[in-house]
Order: C-alpha cells, then structure tokens, then sequence
C-alpha cells in the first residue's frame, strides 16, 4: 500500500448493536474497493476482520480489527468493533484512534440498545457520525421506521440523504436525495441512473426540504437564498454537509445492503466527502523535557510522536503494538523511546494491518494507522517519541471489568504456562484482568461479563493449549467475637530431660476495630509471667489469627489481655508459652459469642428510569439496602445500595437481562458487617466438609 498524507486519510469506527452487519460490511467495503475479489461471509468464517478462531467458532466479533481501504484517492481506516457489551474495551481502544464513526444500524432490527451506546460513545470522544442501515435487502426490512426512530431520539439533525427504491418488497435502487436523481442496481455494486417513481416522491419531498433547511443554517447568505426560494448546487449542499457533519450538527442517513454490495461503494465516498481528516482534530499531550503542552494535532511537520492504542498477541505472527501517529512522519529505522517505560525501541519495520495480514509500509504519516512487531517494552496506553522530545499522551480511559471467576488450573504442572498464557492475554485484552488472592488461596479472573470469561478460558484452551476450570470465588469472609470470655490454659509437657511449660490467664474481648486483627495488653502484677514471654504470648497470638476457630477465616477486632500466669524456671520456654496462648485464644475466642462477619460492598446501578422499579426489587432480593436514587442527564438514575458482596455473583447477566443491556454498574468494598444466621450456618458448614 502506498503512503498517505495526513490530509488524504480518515480513521472512521464501525459502531452498533451485535449482529448489526459491522463485519459483512467491512466485507463488502473490502470486495468495491477492488481490495479483495470475493466477499466472505461471518457464516462461512470467511471474512477478513474476524480472523481469530475463537471469532470464526462463534460467529461474532470478539475483537477490533484494522482494515486499511483504498477510495478516491484517500486511505480510510476502517476499525471494525465488536457489538456486544463484554468486549467494550475494544471498542474504546477503537474509538480513541477514530476521527469519526460510522453507526450501523440493521434495517430489520431498528434502533437497539448497541444504537444508543454507540451514540452515547461518539459523544463523548466528540466524534462526526454518520448512520448506515443494513440488510434493506430482506423482506421486512425498514428505512422510514429507522429514519424515525433515530428522529424521536436525537432530533433534526438526522439528515437521510437516500431513500430506497423498493419493489414487490425487494430493494432495487435508491435516491440519492442530495441530486434529486434515480438510481438502479444492476449488479453485485453496480448501478445507472432511473427514473424516480411516483410512490417514493411524496417522502423524498420530506426528506429533501429537511436536508435543505439544514444547509441553509450554514450561514445567512444561504438562509437568505433558501426563503428567497433558490436551490442550492450538489457542490454547495456537499460542501455545508461537510461543514455540519464535522461540527455534529447534522448526521447523515445511508443505507444499502452488504450482501449484495448495494450502497456500499456511496458511503465510501460519504466517508471521504463528509468526515474530517486527522489534521481537522485536536490533539495535545505533554513535553515531558520542558513541562509544556506539546500540540500535536496531527502535523506532520513537527516532532515524531505516537500513540498505542492496541495490542495484537498472535501465537503465530507475534507481538503487534497498533499506533496511531500524532505527529511528524514515522519511519522504519527511526529509534523511539517510550517516556512510559523511560526506554528505547527500534521499529525496525513499519506495517499496515489488514486484518491479521501485515504489509510493511516505508513511512507512516501524522495521522495514520499502523503497527509496529516486536516492540519489548511497550503496551497499551504507552506513547512512543523521541529522546530529544519526550512526549506523553494521556491514557484512554477504559471500562473497569467487575465480573470476576475462580480460576483453577485443570492439569498440574500447568501453572507456569496459564500464568504466561494470561499475561499475553492481559497485554492484548485491557479489561481482562487476573489476580492472585491469597488471603482466599484462589486465583481470579476479571472481565466484563461471564461471556469474556468463558472466551478467555476459550481461548486459552485454543491458542495456548492449556485449560482452566472456571468456578463460583470464596467470599472474604471475617471471623471476630461479640462478648467477653476468660481463660486459664497451661501447656505441660513431660518428656526425658527439659519438659515444656507455660500457663497464661487471659481475658478476650472485641476490640471495635475491625480493621485490626487483635490487639494484645499485659497487666501481669509480680513477675507471674516474666517479661522476656510477652513476646511469645504476641506471637502466639498472632499466628492464631490467621485461621480462626470458627471457620478458617481471619479474625478481626479482638482485644487479648494476659493478666496471671505462672511459669517453670527450667522447663518453661517461649514455645510453651506460644502454645499455651494459642489453645487460650482457641477456647476463650469461641467461648466469646463467635459470628461471621461479611463483605459489604457500595454498589451505583446506572439505569434509565423506566427500570429503576425492577432493579430496586432484585437489590433487595440479593439482601442489599437501597440508599436512594440520583437522577443524571439521559433519563437515567444511579440506585445507589450497599449489597453483601455473595449478592453480586451472576449480577452482569441479571442486571443486562432485566434492562435489556441498558444497566452499567461499579462497585466497591465498604466494610465488615455481622452476616445473618443462615449465612454463617451455611458457611461453616461448607467449610467443615473442605477440612
């Protein structure tokens, strides 16, 4: 592929619901340019953009993809999102290298719910958009419906500048609103001109005084001609269409279908016409040299500097760090270095990806994308520039995983290759996370939904061939005492020559810091126990408090008093005392009214407020507390609660279910209260079969 100029390039994201057409459009994109002879198929497993086995397994995009197109005389790169919500993090990663996005919409399904995340998406990295619907070939599809809905949601600045043609329920053409002018398919992306037939004027009559109200608003001399009853010229009209889509202000409306090819090549040409070039955006980071903002803003004439806003681990192909240039022109045999990590790198080669195929490129220019392999010391997030101007971006804000499973390593000995296999993993993946927690001897995984868990533990077993069993976590649970309790236990133990003795008087008691697990005083009178013990007595205290007596969890909160002992002066040691305290402490904590205390965690529910009744009702089933409620732009309400952190297990797939994936949540841990009767019962229980 030859080398762009800044101006010649645009970056636009597919954005929309799961199964949408994002991937069969990409396909067809790929089969008009000329880039590829025949369109595959997600069916087939065939498409270019879903190159990842689990992908072609599934039938779904799991991952963002780059696939560079060639289209009057511009490079657009197209990054093609997944559409359901566990992988959202690819979908940021996708966004914040995006100049613009291309929402689609499926002409049979309408407006979902992916419709208005995506939305929602571009207005917070403030990105152009324009809408695309898909599948106009089916029977039952629906553009008016669509043009509609998208209306009553986001006002006048839904501007549809085509209207299909359709007949005996089959999509044969289109209008192209802007020239007024009929058009017949006759062939797999081709067309000639027609006639505009009479059933489709009344709507375009609409469609077209829409579009030309919207262009007058560009400025009073086309107010003035617009009420003066003038036309405007396709030169004008594509020219404040430009002006608007790039300011937000309007939001064209395409449509056509991707099997067939049909309206595919037109928003090749939309995308090239309306969407902004790199060097129409703002982009700024920090000299880390002189403290100043260095104002990148795609130009290619000041210093090199470059953002990673994804990483490829292949088992095949290696390591891809994917770069967006925010300035100067990259070149292969440039050295970098990354103010991140405060280390050099060499490139070596720069490539283009398509897919999962690398074409090496001389140069890259500020504003395009690329890839760079092998790079050490680098991952997502990083920005790479040079020694003599050391540049940092600010990193993309992704979502936080909440969703997490135990994980267990199916075949022993396997340890060391999942922990290798999961730290590629978490290079590639932003949102998955694992962890180790040892308080629970249990390690974790994190995602975004039990659906990334179950293609994480996929994959695993697929790319790196080992397997992991995904289970329900152990709860953090706390063990601590609500009364008083005094002990007297001596250790005595004769055996040949030294024997063992020690005998501590002790009184336990809870200590109101649950943060602390005991806290120990002496108040022996007259040398009972001598001084040089005291320390035993802590020690003894302290290795008790990792396992309490109760059921094997940590002990929290309890104030241990040694008041009288006695000790032998040959036999007694700093064991015998250590073990004297360590059965006083066994006896006196479960003689002190032991209960199990339980994770509280904060929970804030994100909901629109037609949902709040239905979450406030499954809160309270899981024994949590509504607190109250907090109305945000949108129409939505954050339901704040305090939950039981058991009450948050299957919480992702409940709360998308009864929302219909509206719902967002985050959570954090609160504090320790006393958990219910049943809860403790149950869970000792469970504890006592485990020994």
């Amino acid at each position: 592929m030859k080398v762009y100029r800044t101006d010649e390039i645009r970056n636009v994201v597919l954005l929309g619901h799961g199964g949408s057409g994002k991937t069969s459009l990409v396909e067809a994109m790929l089969y008009v340019s000329g880039a590829s002879s025949r369109m595959g198929k997600v069916s087939d497993a065939s498409t270019v953009s879903d190159f990842d086995k689990e992908e072609q397994k599934r039938g779904f995009s799991i991952s963002t993809s780059l696939i560079p197109i060639e289209w009057e005389k511009a490079k657009i790169n197209i990054l093609d999102t997944p559409g359901y919500f566990d992988f959202v993090g690819e979908v940021e990663e996708a966004v914040s290298a995006a100049d613009a996005a291309v929402i689609v919409v499926s002409g049979k399904a309408g407006v979902q719910v992916g419709t208005e995340k995506a939305w929602e998406l571009c207005d917070k990295y403030n990105l152009p958009r324009m809408v695309y619907v898909t599948e106009m070939d089916v029977d039952d599809a629906s553009f008016r419906q669509v043009v509609e809905d998208l209306t009553e949601r986001y006002g006048k600045k839904i501007a549809p500048h085509f209207q299909p043609i359709r007949e005996n329920e089959k999509l044969v053409g289109y209008i192209n609103v802007i020239k007024n002018a009929g058009r017949r398919y006759t062939g797999i992306g081709q067309r000639e001109e027609c006639e505009i037939p009479d059933y489709c004027k009344p709507n375009l009559e609409i469609l077209r005084d829409s579009l030309m109200e919207a262009v007058a608003e560009t400025s009073e001399e086309f107010m003035e001609r617009y009420f003066n009853g003038e036309e405007f010229s396709i030169e004008e009209i594509r020219a404040a269409m430009r002006t608007e889509v790039m300011g937000g202000d309007i939001v064209p409306v395409a449509m056509g279908s991707n099997v067939q090819a049909q309206g595919v090549a037109n928003l090749l040409s939309d995308i090239v016409r309306f969407f902004p070039s790199p060097d129409k955006r703002t982009c700024a980071g920090i000299n880390r040299t002189t403290n100043d903002i260095f104002e990148a803003n795609y130009d290619f004439s000041k210093a090199k500097t470059a953002y990673v806003f994804k990483t490829m681990v292949d088992p095949f192909i290696g390591k891809y760090s994917f770069i967006k240039v925010c300035s100067g022109v990259l070149r292969g045999d440039d050295v970098l270095y990354n103010a991140d990590t405060e280390s050099e790198e060499k490139p070596g080669k720069l490539y283009t990806m398509c897919g999962n195929k690398p074409s090496e490129v001389s140069e890259l220019f500020a504003g395009d994308i690329g890839a760079i392999a092998k790079l050490t010391n680098t991952r997502t997030g990083d920005t790479l520039s040079t020694k003599a101007n050391q540049v940092t971006y600010a990193k993309t804000d992704y979502s936080v995983p909440y969703t997490y499973m135990r994980y267990r390593v199916k075949n022993k000995g396997d340890e060391d290759k999942v922990s290798q296999a999961l730290a590629k993993m978490t290079a590639e993946d932003v949102t998955l996370r694992s962890v180790n927690d040892s308080e629970n001897r249990q390690t974790l995984l994190y995602g975004m939904g039990d659906q990334h868990l179950e293609i994480a533990a996929s994959k695993l077993a697929a790319r790196y061939k080992v397997d992991i069993l995904l289970e329900t976590p152990k709860v953090a649970f706390r063990e601590t005492i609500r009364k008083n309790s005094d002990v007297d236990m001596k250790y005595k133990k004769q055996t040949g020559g030294h024997g063992q003795y020690g005998h501590v008087k002790m009184k336990f008691e809870p200590s109101g810091d649950l943060d602390t697990p005991f806290v120990f005083e002496e108040c022996v009178v007259g040398g009972a126990v001598p001084k040089n013990y005291f320390p035993a007595v802590e020690k003894g205290l302290q290795e008790s408090v990792v396992k309490g007596p109760l059921a094997g969890y940590p002990v929290v909160g309890v104030k241990a008093t040694l008041y009288d002992g006695s000790y032998h002066p040959v036999d007694s040691s700093e064991m015998a005392f250590k073990t004297a305290t360590a059965q006083a402490f066994k006896k006196g904590f479960m003689e002190a009214s032991p209960v199990l205390l339980e994770p509280i965690a904060s929970v804030k529910v994100t909901v629109p407020d037609d949902y709040t009744g239905d979450v406030m009702g499954d809160l309270n089933k899981r024994r949590g507390r509504v607190l109250g409620m907090t109305p945000v732009p949108g129409g939505k309400q954050i339901v704040e609660a305090d939950i039981p952190m058991t009450g948050l297990f299957g919480y992702c797939t409940a709360l998308r279910s009864m929302t219909g994936g509206r719902g967002t949540y985050s959570y954090e841990f609160a504090r320790y209260e006393q958990a219910p009767s049943d809860v403790q019962e149950k869970e000792i229980a469970a504890r006592a079969s485990e020994e």
